[in-house]
């Protein structure tokens, strides 16, 4: 396989579950760049969020890219140059967050160096994970780089377009009412979970696959030439697109059956292994 271009969901994927990139995959994807392959971050976090991970990474320096908003934007690291933007339209985003009152979710929107919330003080999820409370909202806030700010009601507040609006609430009433959630607009939007306290809507046609359709192509960089790693319900398309598709260990059951191949977890350099038998 002739890989030109490595692209890697960073939660669950390139992180491990202490949020942490480990020395192991740190080293095997900086030597890929060295040798000339393109390193992409395809995440559903917003830019700000994942701009600490391209320093630790150097992609600066070999011409990387972020895929943010679950493929609703592409940034050039090196050039800040802006490959793709296609946000939801100001009327779409006032009518699922108009529609977002009656469900007990919790919607969170960002632009420029803030997001905004009802409630701050309103974030409180009791997950498997954080074995008790946990604040969603301040771990968004932090996760991107933002200041918090509450907004009374975000449907009146939006009159600029947004790349994503995000939703948090206990996995098991996600997973109980998001067809009703997204039941309205499921012809005009992209609706998916990130996580299961998480569902996401972007603009319609809008995922990974896309994001580097778009972007990658004009390069010379098709599809036979990508490898891609994942885990999550939102990395399907990833998965699907690339020419060597390959699932974490910790990966959801959907994603390992679509994947060409399985590697160890992200707690066990699952990347790193990968990436010794490919290259």
């Amino acid at each position: 396989m002739n890989v030109k271009a490595i692209v890697l969901d960073i939660d669950g994927t390139l992180l491990n579950d202490e949020k942490k990139l480990t020395i192991a995959t740190k080293e095997a994807l900086i030597e890929a760049q060295k040798n000339g392959i393109k390193v992409i971050l395809a995440s559903g976090r917003p830019t700000p969020g994942m701009l600490k991970h391209v320093d630790e990474l150097e992609m600066a320096k070999y011409n990387g890219m972020i895929v943010s908003y679950n493929g609703a934007h592409v940034l050039d690291v090196s050039t800040q140059e802006e490959l793709f933007s296609q946000p939801l339209s100001i009327e779409h985003s006032k009518n699922i967050l108009e529609h977002l009152k009656q469900f007990d979710v919790k919607p969170m929107i960002a632009k420029d160096d803030y997001m905004y919330v009802n409630n701050v003080f309103d974030g409180i999820l009791d997950l498997e994970f954080a074995n008790g409370s946990f604040n969603i909202i301040e771990y968004e806030a932090r996760g991107g780089n933002f200041q918090l700010c509450e907004k009374k009601d975000l449907a009146e507040f939006v009159d600029f377009p947004l790349h994503k609006i995000l939703i948090a609430a206990q996995p098991e009433y996600l997973q109980e009412n998001w067809q009703k959630i997204l039941a309205p607009f499921e012809q005009s939007v992209s609706g998916v979970f990130s996580a299961p306290m998480y569902f996401e809507f972007t603009d319609k046609g809008i995922d990974k696959a896309n994001a580097l359709a778009q972007t990658l192509q004009p390069l010379g960089i098709d599809k036979e030439h990508i490898v891609s790693f994942g885990d999550g319900h939102n990395d399907l398309s990833l998965i699907q697109y690339a020419g060597m598709g390959i699932a974490m260990g910790n990966a959801v059951d959907e994603l390992k059956s679509a994947a060409d191949k399985i590697t160890l977890s992200n707690n066990e350099d699952g990347i790193a292994k990968a990436l010794a038998e490919l290259l």
